[in-house]
């Protein structure tokens, strides 16, 4: 039997609300299209630096907005 090697989840924040706002930012997680695009090749510490600091920011916003 072969075993593989353990693969941990990817981080992200995606909540499957994708649609970009006008600003540009997705409605869902608050990223842009191009930080979508790169955030499989981003590393961890990277994805949580986003998930715990810029993308909570601009959620602030984007409330705030309404």
């Amino acid at each position: 039997m072969s075993m593989t090697p353990f693969q941990p989840a990817i981080l992200s924040p995606c909540i499957g609300i994708c649609r970009l706002d006008d600003a540009g930012y997705c409605e869902g997680c608050h990223r842009t299209g191009g930080e979508i695009a790169a955030w499989l090749s981003l590393d961890d510490a990277t994805r949580l630096r986003y998930m715990d600091e810029i993308l909570p920011a601009r959620a602030a916003v984007a409330a705030a907005s309404e």
